[in-house]
């Protein structure tokens, strides 16, 4: 089985990637399973996609593997689009998503419920090789909660309403069907499946 990197750290976010590249005979690692250290990669981008590609060539530059890394963030109508490319540094770096989703909420205090718009973005990129780069990007469009609800997924799932439900309601299948990173990664296995005889 092929073996590509994925550059997170994030268990869950493996695990997601890991559903989708699978079927495809790829095996999904982190640069730790490897024996890896990527070290700090500053993302100094000014877009999603900027971001997943200065982690990817980061990491490509370190393993020589194959490698896919995305960037992804809350875009909230109400706030102008933030945080977005800076949801993860959102109320500190370090803080716990318990904290970033009640500072979240707090903002949007006062707003009507057809006034809290928003949508996750997610921007793929995936190096093959070199000369071999693939770009893909999902989105999922809903609504910031009044309150968190659901204890599965991660990040600000459980704030984020699809019709009546929050992300962190969801079944792994349900998530993987409609979020920003299973629309993304389903692009990427379509562009991969194009290239299985390359890989």
């Amino acid at each position: 089985m092929k073996e590509f990197v994925i550059a997170t750290n994030n268990r869950k976010k493996l695990a997601e990637i890991q559903r989708i590249l699978t079927p495809l005979g790829i095996k999904a690692v982190t640069a730790a399973d490897k024996g890896i250290d990527l070290g700090d990669v500053e993302e100094n981008g000014a877009t999603f996609m900027e971001n997943a590609y200065i982690k990817a060539k980061a990491a490509y530059d370190k393993c020589g593997l194959p490698v896919v890394a995305d960037d992804s963030g809350l875009c909230v109508d109400a706030l102008d689009g933030r945080p977005g490319i800076y949801s993860a540094r959102y109320g500190g770096h370090d803080s716990p998503y318990t904290v970033k989703n009640q500072m979240l909420l707090d903002e949007l205090s006062g707003v009507p419920e057809d006034k809290r718009g928003a949508h996750f973005t997610c921007s793929v990129c995936c190096i093959l090789s070199s000369s071999d780069i693939i770009r893909v990007e999902g989105n999922c469009y809903g609504r910031i909660a009044f309150e968190p609800s659901g204890d599965g997924g991660f990040g600000y799932d459980p704030i984020f309403l699809v019709g009546s439900r929050s992300i962190a309601t969801l079944s792994d299948e349900e998530k993987d069907s409609i979020s920003h990173r299973g629309q993304a990664l389903r692009k990427l296995a379509e562009e991969l499946k194009e290239r299985r005889e390359e890989l």
